[in-house]
């Protein structure tokens, strides 16, 4: 049983079940030595055997990993050995009250109430042959049999609830641990976002008004002297102007409040990627409904991988296919490149500054609570695949 808040309860239950059994074995062994009769030797060695098979058993089968044939063959056993102790002594009739509840734990509610009637029919048979019918030798097993079996019923319904609670409370944490993930997300992107405007705002104006200032004293004067430093600053500054910008569209995702995910990658494929020499074929229909978060996370895992066929597949096409079945979301990027050998990855990825690596997609993935996987080999291409279930709350 897993450790719960309850597992405390369980364990004196199970232990307080066990000392009964063996104190009323013990007390039918005194009974006998006390008053001896013929069979008292036959008596003595039975309920050894029988305290013995039954603490046996129960460290065998205290193990999760015990297989049921050996728990029911456990429990025939000390059946058959209580039979033939209750024949030769009616006061082994007490021992059917932690019987009851071994029936009930191992063959379950309806089979162990069956076991319990046929027991308990038993123990009233045995104690009116040897003592005579009674009163109490009818209704002390009955009622025996009763309170057992409530108890035992009581405490698979209260196992039942612990089991129910536990499993909300792991729900609980993975939603908890979810919820900080996406928030941790949506940190992150506001902040590419500040710092995309402030590059924007300081560093790129910058470097543009200077640039513009070095052209104008180009054009101004052509032939003064210094005028191949001054063009020199103009490139430079030029050139900066552009690491700017790049930097810039690498740090804000485009924009998704006008468009489909398709319609965005279809953007891209058309300019961005498409100046790259790269043929990106784009199957995501535009009727496929995701939350923004989602699908701007979808776009960085696409720009990320269709940069790593730029950079390393040296190939000259790429798919891009979406599709949902079943509540379960498969977004894949394909291409026709070099490949690569999937047992270095993650040494190459570290060498690298490439912000959209392999690793880091994994990492994006991971957040979403989807999984990552990559068919590739040296000289088929490569296939990116991330499977997602959707909820509602997704």
């Amino acid at each position: 049983m897993p450790h719960t808040a309850l597992t405390p309860v369980f364990v004196g239950l199970r232990t307080g079940l066990h000392a009964l059994f063996l104190a009323l074995t013990a007390l039918v062994i005194a009974r006998t030595l006390l008053a001896p009769t013929d069979a008292s030797t036959a008596v003595i060695v039975v309920a050894v055997i029988l305290g013995l098979s039954y603490a046996l058993g129960a460290v065998l089968t205290r193990s999760a990993r015990a297989r049921r044939p050996v728990r029911l063959g456990w429990l025939a056993v000390l059946t058959v050995e209580w039979v033939v102790l209750l024949w030769l002594i009616p006061d082994a009739a007490y021992l059917v009250f932690p019987l009851f509840f071994l029936f009930l734990h191992l063959l379950g509610r309806t089979w162990g109430s069956v076991a319990i009637l046929v027991s308990t029919t038993i123990a009233i048979c045995a104690l009116g042959i040897h003592s005579g019918w009674t009163v109490g030798g009818v209704v002390g097993p009955l009622v025996g049999a009763g309170v057992a079996l409530l108890i035992g019923l009581g405490y698979q319904a209260l196992a039942r609830e612990a089991e129910q609670r536990e499993a909300l409370v792991k729900e609980l944490i993975i939603t908890q641990g979810q919820l900080a993930a996406t928030e941790h997300e949506s940190g992150v992107l506001a902040e590419r976002a500040r710092l995309a405007r402030e590059i924007h705002d300081t560093l790129a104006q910058g470097l543009s008004s200077i640039q513009m200032l070095l052209h104008a004293a180009e054009r101004a004067d052509p032939g003064r002297p210094g005028i191949e430093h001054i063009r020199l600053a103009r490139e430079t500054a030029a050139a900066n102007v552009a690491e700017a910008r790049r930097f810039i569209r690498e740090l804000t995702p485009p924009q998704l409040d006008d468009q489909t995910l398709g319609g965005a990658l279809r953007r891209l494929a058309r300019t961005q990627w498409a100046t790259e020499g790269l043929d990106v074929q784009v199957r995501v229909s535009d009727t496929i409904s995701l939350p923004m978060h989602l699908q701007t996370a979808l776009l960085r895992i696409a720009q990320g991988a269709i940069a790593n066929v730029i950079q390393h597949a040296h190939a000259t096409t790429a798919t891009i296919t979406m599709g949902i079945e079943h509540d379960q979301l498969r977004f894949a990027v394909a291409d026709d490149g070099t490949g690569f050998d999937p047992e270095r990855p993650r040494q190459e990825t570290a060498e690298k500054s490439d912000s959209f690596g392999l690793r880091a997609t994994s990492e994006r993935v991971q957040q979403l609570g989807g999984t990552l996987s990559i068919d590739t080999a040296p000289g088929h291409g490569t296939t990116l695949s991330v499977d997602l279930r959707l909820t509602e709350d997704a």
